[in-house]
């Protein structure tokens, strides 16, 4: 493999302005070190196993665990939320199962949100799993959305409709060295990258100091949740993040300056050797580092990191199937296969199907193309037009895989 050096901003653990000297000020533990105190869990041995058990409950890659909740929480019997968002001038049902409310429907209403706009007017009730297979026996809006498992979403009628993941991974093959993969990040990327750090000078370490565990939980993992997400902010809480990811994975920091101002914590898994990130961000969310490009540089150092320290597969976790979703666009610059989640997500689906032709209707289809089903089960790109609205094929799905695209012409896909 290739020197580290090679790679602008790539250091080795002694590397200059790693010693204590240069740490930022109040920065807790011994700076700059790779070594510090053995992290040791700072619960009792049972809420450890319940931490671990909910952690793989919501993380794990097991195929009989991802089937079986699958199954379970798509079963007939099922309670499951109902929910029409009224908002800028169209209605919204979401129905099933319960994540699609915090990913998919708050999706929805970010998109028709804007000046002038009312916040949303949601209606609440349930519904049973078995009406879930019965467009009639579910809440009426413009656009009618279920989030169900794979098998039923396929089985729901066709007609003005799609079949969409619920979520989608973006993952590097660690296949070649640190050179050659960074080069297969987008050249308008890797450009960028190349200027800010010129301008930066930032250097990268790992730490194992529980005390550092703090500072970047505190101070740049959930300032940067509440920049970007506000109210709608999803985090994982500290106790599980301290005892199922920092113990057992990997922590990270970017420093400038001497100081550090952004970090990645990821998990770990050494039989499969892949490394998933899972929190990260700048220094108390602060916009001088979006700015600078600080955030990028992390995900740009996790490759080259990954490429030198015997990574197969570096997983930058998961976004919604909706390419307009910056998210999307964002991890698909860096030369990131697009695949279903490797957790339960992977076996979810979500339908949805325009009950009502409107001009708001067709603004937001336009204006928010899919990664969704084909007819075989295959991946595909769906971009909607019509005579008065062309296709937002500026918001890219190109990913090394080479999903085909499909034009829609609205006049056919509504009538």
């Amino acid at each position: 493999m290739s020197d580290p050096r090679a790679i602008p901003g790539t250091r080795a653990p002694e590397a200059p302005g790693n010693t204590p000297e240069a740490a930022a000020p109040g920065t807790p533990g011994t700076p700059g070190t790779s070594g510090g105190r053995r992290a040791v869990s700072r619960v009792g041995p049972l809420r450890r196993l319940r931490l671990h058990a909910g952690y793989r409950w919501r993380n794990s890659g097991n195929p009989l665990l991802t089937r079986s909740r699958t199954r379970w929480e798509s079963r007939d019997g099922a309670a499951f939320p109902a929910v029409v968002s009224h908002m800028g001038g169209m209605s919204v049902a979401y129905a099933g199962l319960p994540e699609g409310l915090r990913y998919t429907l708050e999706f929805t209403e970010l998109q028709r949100e804007g000046d002038g706009v009312p916040a949303a007017e949601r209606a609440r009730g349930t519904v049973r799993g078995h009406r879930l297979a019965d467009p009639a026996q579910l809440p009426d809006a413009d656009l009618v959305i279920v989030g169900t498992s794979a098998a039923k979403a396929r089985r729901l009628p066709a007609a003005a409709s799609l079949v969409c993941p619920m979520r989608f991974h973006f993952v590097v093959d660690i296949d070649a060295d640190a050179e050659t993969l960074h080069r297969r990040v987008s050249r308008r990327e890797r450009a960028q990258y190349l200027r800010n750090q010129r301008l930066a000078q930032w250097t990268w370490e790992t730490e194992n100091d529980p005390e550092l565990f703090d500072f970047f939980y505190d101070r740049i993992y959930r300032p940067t949740m509440r920049q970007s997400h506000g109210d709608r902010e999803r985090v994982e809480e500290k106790e599980a993040s301290h005892e199922c990811l920092f113990r057992t994975g990997r922590l990270f920091f970017l420093r400038q300056g001497g100081a550090r101002i952004g970090g990645a914590l990821c998990h770990w898994n050494p039989s499969a050797k892949v490394l998933t990130l899972r929190l990260f961000g700048v220094l108390d969310g602060d916009t001088e580092h979006y700015a600078s490009g600080a955030l990028g540089a992390v995900f740009h150092f996790l490759i080259l990191w990954s490429a030198e320290n015997g990574v197969r597969r570096l997983d930058f976790g998961g976004t919604e199937p909706f390419l307009s979703k910056g998210t999307f666009q964002w991890k698909r610059r860096f030369g990131t296969r697009i695949v279903l989640p490797p957790n339960h997500f992977g076996e979810k689906r979500l339908w949805l199907q325009v009950r009502r032709d409107s001009p708001a209707v067709r603004d937001f289809l336009v204006a928010n193309p899919v990664l969704a089903e084909a007819p075989d089960g295959s991946l595909e790109a769906v971009y909607f037009h019509d005579r008065d609205r062309p296709a937002r094929v500026g918001l890219s799905a190109k990913s090394p895989d080479k999903y085909p695209v499909r034009h829609v012409e609205l006049d056919a896909f509504l009538g």
